[in-house]
């Protein structure tokens, strides 16, 4: 048995009726350069195989009575492969808006917590004689650290694969009783008071830091309009995002598009802006997200907030599971008409949101989420769902991640994988999420909305196109601009 943290559970207690957990991603593969027909017997059997590499993918829950501390994971005695491992077939001609549609419609499906928290599709009839493989699994099993150890064990880097060794034996464990959860969960609450403590004296070392790096309430950069070195302004986060139509209460609905981007060309935008990867695909979102709000006149003054998650997952932790994962918040400027004002901005909000984050405990969100029992976290969840809070009161207006990934050819299954594209989990208030993968020398973008809230989401997947087009011109070819 092992417990969930208490940021693994709170991905558990988010869940409701609209609100979905779990995580996902498709891969498109192609399957001429496998050794065998690639059909759903044969990657049944390759996952089986490697099923041993991936310990989330045999262990189900089990909760305390009452929901008075975490739940546990065992190992699932009725486990049976052939629930998870699926397949599908597109209809005729199963281009890339077909794809979308059914991904997204896979992904509106809550996973069943009486098995374990995956799912595994094979996606037969795509166009050009590829397969896809959507997997979801649920957040409170995985971050985006771990969830690319699950890609490593059923990616190889040749298409016959690799000599696996013999698994070690396994067998389930039966569900404990009532009465044995309850004495765990009292010698895990008499903990709390240590935990609060660890909690307080992380907090005041962190004081220092945050006196002496004090946040900057403004952002300067240079407002080329006007031809001249004038210094203008770019406010910061506050503690309410501004209102835009994707931060509503959503509903079970869902709506995903996908595109790729070449990385190189991204890779020459930093080297000549003197910024990072990130900073580029932060200005390509916020450019996107501007033509976006522009179609439906919806576009705030000031500029939009987002979230970046964070990895805190130190050298000990690297091939564990759960969430090792922190928050940062960065301005969008979505209000500037220049791609390279956008640029330039970015780069300046991301550099001071990395100063506030660093200035706080790295694993401060999961030991403060280590507090809230799951009965009253689910509580609260459904609660703010009903009163519209993270709708009224949200500090921020979208979650956008960006992954780094391998970089060399992979195979699934003998299959070459051509694109990964990554799924997230919107939340109440937060009805769109981007999040990239790279592979291949191509960013892969993934953008899931509430299909009520952003129905023309594939629009925003043309705008990051064009976004990139326009920096290229302006960042690397500005006398042909």
């Amino acid at each position: 048995m092992q417990q969930l943290s208490g940021l693994d559970a709170a991905f558990l207690a988010m869940e409701t009726p609209s609100v979905f957990g779990h995580v996902g991603s498709l891969c498109c593969i192609d399957p001429s350069t496998a050794t065998h027909p690639f059909d759903i017997a044969y990657l049944t059997e390759l996952i089986q195989s490697r099923i041993h590499l991936i310990p989330p993918f045999r262990r189900r829950l089990v909760e305390v009575p009452l929901g008075l501390d975490q739940p546990y994971w065992i190992e699932d005695p009725d486990f049976d492969i052939e629930y998870h491992v699926r397949a599908l077939a597109l209809p005729a001609p199963g281009d890339g808006h077909q794809l979308a549609d059914q991904v997204a419609r896979l992904h509106a499906r809550p996973l069943d917590r009486r098995r374990p928290l995956w799912e595994l599709y094979l996606l037969e009839g795509l166009q050009g004689a590829r397969l896809g493989i959507y997997t979801k699994v649920h957040h409170a099993a995985i971050d985006g650290v771990s969830g690319n150890d699950i890609l490593a064990a059923l990616l190889d880097l040749d298409p016959d694969g690799r000599l696996m060794e013999t698994p070690p034996p396994w067998c389930g464990e039966n569900a404990p009783g009532p009465l044995e959860m309850l004495t765990r969960s009292a010698v895990s609450l008499a903990q709390n008071p240590v935990r609060a403590a660890r909690i307080s004296y992380g907090l005041a070392r962190s004081l220092p830091r945050l006196a002496a790096s004090p946040v900057r309430p403004r952002l300067p950069f240079v407002d080329r309009l006007l031809g001249r070195d004038a210094r203008v302004t770019l406010a910061g986060p506050r503690l309410r995002a501004p209102t835009t139509p994707f931060n509503r209460s959503i509903t079970a609905h869902r709506r995903w598009s996908f595109v790729s981007l070449p990385l190189d060309q991204v890779k020459a935008i930093k080297s000549r802006a003197g910024c990072t990867v990130n900073d580029v695909v932060m200005a390509l979102c916020a450019g996107a997200l501007r033509r976006w709000l522009l179609d439906h006149e919806a576009l705030p003054e000031e500029s939009l907030v987002a979230a970046v998650p964070v990895s805190v997952r130190t050298d000990e932790q690297k091939g564990g599971y759960g969430n090792r994962v922190s928050m940062m918040f960065a301005a969008l400027p979505t209000q500037l008409a220049l791609a390279e004002d956008r640029l330039a901005a970015v780069a300046d909000a991301m550099s001071v949101a990395k100063e506030r984050h660093g200035a706080l405990p790295a694993a401060l969100l999961a030991d403060v989420t280590q507090f809230a029992m799951p009965a009253l976290a689910g509580q609260a969840n459904r609660l703010s769902a009903r009163l519209k809070l993270l709708e009224r009161l949200s500090p921020f207006n979208l979650i956008i991640s960006n992954v780094p990934g391998p970089n060399v050819p992979l195979y699934f299954g003998g299959g070459r994988l051509l694109s990964y594209y990554p799924l997230s989990a919107l939340t109440d208030g937060q009805g769109l999420n981007i999040t990239v993968m790279s592979y291949g020398g191509q960013l892969h973008f993934g953008s899931i909305a509430c299909r009520e809230l952003v129905p023309d989401i594939e629009n925003l997947s043309c705008y990051l196109r064009q976004e990139l087009e326009l920096l290229v011109a302006t960042v690397l070819d500005p006398v042909g601009a």
